[in-house]
């Protein structure tokens, strides 16, 4: 369990969603996907389907089911958007040579173009939220949204695997 204070921050008997912290972090997150969706619409990508190009880009999944997990969405989600980028011409699946029940995934050589132009696009949204902040201010942030996550991550123990 986190450190606990003596006195919350937050009080059950007056909590107003407007002044929690975690409604401004959605509300943010809601803002940024927007941004991102629509820079992204002129690669012709949809969030579900540059998010797994980025993973798979990154190194970060190479099977259908690392991608759930990275993700954080069920197999059945991660093999429709899988028919979609596949039926584009930017993904491949095969089997494995040593466990017929695993599914490799390769990005193609459209797939590997397109995912090589995500990074700037996302530097980019990013920054324009980030107008005005100083780096000091930027790591301040990030440190701070470490915390919480380490806190959070000590709330809810080891992630779990999506499937």
């Amino acid at each position: 369990m986190p450190n606990r204070r003596t006195r919350p921050l937050y009080s059950g008997s007056c909590f107003n969603i407007g002044d929690s912290v975690a409604h401004q972090m959605v509300r943010l997150v809601a803002m940024l996907r927007r941004e991102a969706d629509a820079r992204m619409a002129a690669l012709d990508l949809t969030d579900a389907q540059w998010k797994p190009l980025w993973f798979l880009h990154a190194g970060r999944a190479t099977t259908p089911n690392e991608l759930a997990r990275e993700m954080d969405v069920d197999g059945g989600a991660v093999t429709r958007l899988l028919d979609r980028l596949e039926s584009k011409g930017l993904l491949v699946r095969t089997r494995s040579d040593t466990d017929r029940r695993v599914v490799q995934l390769a990005l193609t050589e459209a797939g590997r173009a397109a995912a090589a132009q995500i990074p700037p696009v996302l530097a980019s949204v990013n920054n324009d939220f980030l107008d005005g902040f100083s780096s000091a201010e930027w790591q301040q942030l990030r440190g701070l949204l470490d915390r919480m996550l380490v806190n959070g991550e000590a709330l809810s123990g080891p992630a779990t695997p999506t499937s």
